[in-house]
């Protein structure tokens, strides 16, 4: 509860896809976004009355065209961070290890906003995404699955 004369604080809540495929390749959205190009995991944001695993089925389906199924819950954001496109809001983002049955060939770009392209993971560092929060979940991902790639190559 806000003090008086305190703004009620609002959230930004956010449900996102990692798709690693069999090369361990990492799925990433390259998309305009308030007036900026940012590369991104493809999800987005929740609505109100809507679920996070729905949320993310939605806006899969809305950025790539694809239906993903849910592998596992892989990340939670576990610290502040405000909004880089609304100061006045705290975004928490919640990350899915995904796989879809359909192939990356049949998505179509949206009105040229979305460009979807495959990063080898053990090239995901921490500078090729834009948003802070999807930057730390790079470096864990780096962390948690470059030895295993390794050892496959």
């Amino acid at each position: 509860m806000p003090v008086r004369g305190e703004q009620t604080p609002r959230f930004n809540v956010r449900a996102y896809g990692i798709w690693i495929n069999s090369q361990g390749d990492v799925l990433v959205s390259d998309e305009a976004h308030h007036g900026h190009r940012i590369c991104k995991f493809p999800g987005g944001g929740l609505l109100y009355g809507e679920g996070l695993v729905d949320c993310l089925k939605r806006e899969w389906m809305e950025e790539t065209g694809l239906s993903p199924r849910i592998v596992r819950h892989y990340y939670t954001t576990d610290f502040f961070q405000p909004s880089a496109f609304a100061p006045d809001e705290q975004v928490l983002s919640v990350y899915y290890l995904v796989t879809c049955e359909e192939t990356l060939a049949t998505v179509h770009s949206l009105e040229g906003l979305h460009r979807f392209r495959w990063v080898p993971l053990v090239a995901l560092a921490q500078d090729c995404m834009t948003l802070p929060i999807d930057r730390r979940v790079a470096e864990q991902l780096h962390a948690d699955f470059a030895e295993t790639l390794a050892q496959v190559a």
